[in-house]
């Protein structure tokens, strides 16, 4: 089952699951969407998506 953020009650991508607990708590059990948790950070949406991309390609386990 998708989950859905604790915010906006939208689904949460796996990207936004996996980069929520590398940067947030590893431990999660709940998550904030890619554009609330941007809007937490104070950071644009596509910046948290291109750290996604570079944790992926550094190959890690979080990110498919």
């Amino acid at each position: 089952m998708t989950p859905l953020c604790l915010r906006c009650g939208g689904s949460v991508s796996r990207d936004a699951e996996g980069l929520y607990r590398k940067i947030v708590n590893r431990n999660a059990e709940n998550f904030l969407c890619i554009d609330c948790l941007a809007a937490q950070l104070c950071i644009e949406p596509e910046a948290l998506l291109a750290l996604v991309e570079r944790f992926r390609r550094a190959g890690c386990s979080l990110f498919q």
